[in-house]
């Protein structure tokens, strides 16, 4: 240890100890040595560190250093620090979900050695919800779409430079959702950061999956619920019964379930599913287009077009791929209006006001006090005005109107030369065929555009550094009726530390906390196929990794 270093660490501890004797810390008996080097951390000279204290150890997490500082003008960040013994070396950039606008901790991946970090993108949603922050606030956009995440690693980097002496010998990111996005875009901007990223259910099409979300609800919410998926049983003017939706369930299932060889409610292959709405619900349409709980009409048949297809404009522009075959059964919670979700399905909750604040050059103005009542009628006459989520054009996408926080918010470049080649990083992406927030079959196109953007088109050469899981049966992230739970980062480490490529991934399927199901999710091109037992793929007992190979 040089003597400027040390000098340097005998100053922060004379501060510490001052500061642990004005706070009470100390009482009659010296600190201990790893609270005041935790403490200490406040006087680091080139950060702005507001706290930093010992947190005690709990059945779940061992004694550790908590950190919290500020990046201006509204970036608040935190690190959980494992004492130095426990470090493993490794720093995790922990990703977050939705608008974010808080602190996520990760304390499965302290437990486990590493030094983690999170932010709260530029923005605190207790003070300002959802899309809010965006309102006539470019900076925060920009924080939110790019610059909080990476300004928090060079941050955290610096507080584990101070804290252990030296910096971590691997960087990784972990995300899903918006992480997913997160991590695609310090691939693409910032490619030096991480060693290796895992990007889950990215949302990269950021606006055009929001624009996807209000396409969809227009069509269920407008004229009185007119196309929505939902019944209105007992005529008290609120749609109750989702009959229909399981009608539909049922009629995707029964054409594609079993073309992968087993019949277990998942639709390994959506892309080879042959179902054609109109054609295969040609039987269960309403007599006399007279809306009833066990028919469709013709108006509902074109929202579950609407739905597959995706959000166009007027002139039939695709904006975005829709939802894939196979995940009907989350519709009614992500999509589809009724009694049970009081008229606010998941999606409602992204797109509510994110129109409002966060698409626009210039913010159209404030929401409405019921986002549910589309009888109303915004006050254009107020400072600011109202603005509704259904008043929304498609058009405008196509007309360019969106293009500034795209330029921000979304992350679709598909040259990763910088991540991959040049800094020798490692991509593994995943994406559930089920997913009713951010549509899958982009995120397959996308590594597509990497193959052939980044590798020339040479997939075995793209395979050396970057794979692609799509997960038969997932929802968002999580969820669903196939295997859909498994660790995510170890398989990232093996990959950067150890040379060994992901051949593939054991995912489980529980239910009530028990397994009944697991499979191997295979890297793209390559596929699940039962090789187990002869005649016993339909028995639940043979659903286990061992009778499947990667093909």
């Amino acid at each position: 240890m040089n003597s400027l270093r040390y000098s340097t660490i005998l100053l922060w501890i004379v501060s510490a100890l001052t500061l642990a004797a004005c706070s009470g810390v100390m009482g009659d008996e010296t600190a201990s040595e790893n609270e005041l080097a935790c403490l200490a951390l406040t006087s680091v000279p080139n950060l702005t560190l507001t706290s930093a204290e010992l947190v005690p150890a709990t059945e779940s997490t061992p004694q550790y250093c908590y950190v919290k500082g500020l990046i201006s003008p509204a970036i608040a960040y935190h690190v959980q620090l494992p004492l130095p013994e426990n470090w493993n070396g490794r720093f995790l950039q922990w990703g977050d979900g939705g608008k974010d606008g808080d602190l996520d901790f990760a304390d499965h991946r302290l437990a486990e050695g590493y030094a983690v970090a999170n932010s709260n993108t530029g923005h605190d949603n207790g003070s300002e919800p959802e899309s809010s922050f965006g309102f006539d606030n470019r900076q925060a956009e920009i924080d939110f779409g790019y610059r909080a995440v990476h300004l928090t690693v060079n941050a955290a980097q610096t507080v584990l430079k101070e804290y252990y002496g030296e910096g971590p010998e691997y960087s990784y990111f972990e995300g899903c959702s918006t992480g997913g996005k997160q991590g695609l875009t310090e691939a693409q901007r910032y490619p030096y950061d991480f060693d290796g990223i895992v990007a889950g259910a990215p949302v990269f099409h950021y606006q055009a999956t929001n624009v996807s979300h209000n396409f969809m609800l227009q069509k269920v919410f407008r004229n009185n619920f007119e196309g929505n998926l939902a019944f209105d049983s007992d005529g008290n003017g609120l749609p109750d019964s989702l009959t229909k939706m399981k009608m539909l369930e049922e009629a995707v299932l029964n054409q594609c379930d079993a073309q992968d060889g087993i019949t277990d409610g998942v639709i390994d292959d959506p892309l080879s599913c042959d179902f054609d709405a109109e054609r295969d619900l040609a039987a269960m349409m309403c007599a006399g287009d007279v809306n009833a709980d066990d028919c469709f009409t013709t108006a509902q048949l074109q929202t579950i077009q609407d739905i597959y297809a995706g959000p166009y404009d007027s002139k039939g522009v695709s904006i975005l791929k829709g939802k894939a075959f196979g995940s009907e059964w989350a519709w009614a919670n992500s999509n589809i209006p009724h009694e049970g979700n009081s008229l606010f399905p998941v999606n409602l909750g992204y797109i509510q006001n994110h129109f409002n604040y966060i698409f626009y050059e210039k913010d159209p103005g404030v929401p409405p006090p019921d986002v549910t009542d589309l009888s109303y009628s915004p006050d254009k006459t107020r400072t600011p005005p109202e603005y509704a989520w259904w008043e929304f054009d498609v058009d405008d996408v196509t007309a360019g109107l969106g293009d500034l926080m795209m330029s921000i918010t979304d992350a679709t470049d598909p040259d990763l030369t910088r991540f991959l080649i040049k800094n020798g990083g490692k991509l593994i992406l995943y994406h559930g065929w089920c997913d009713t927030s951010p549509p899958p079959e982009p995120t397959l196109d996308y590594y597509q555009d990497v193959v052939s953007t980044t590798f020339g088109g040479n997939l075995e050469a793209a395979r050396d550094r970057a794979r692609l899981f799509m997960v038969p049966g997932m929802g968002h992230c999580r969820g669903g009726p196939g295997p859909n739970a498994w660790d995510k980062l170890p398989p990232l480490v093996e990959w950067v530390e150890n040379g060994n490529a992901p051949d593939f991934l054991v995912a489980t399927h529980s239910t009530d906390g028990v397994v009944d199901n697991e499979r191997p999710l295979c890297p793209y091109p390559e596929r699940a196929v039962y090789t187990g037992p002869a005649g016993g793929a339909n028995d639940p007992a043979n659903w286990v990794a061992g009778n499947f190979t990667c093909q």
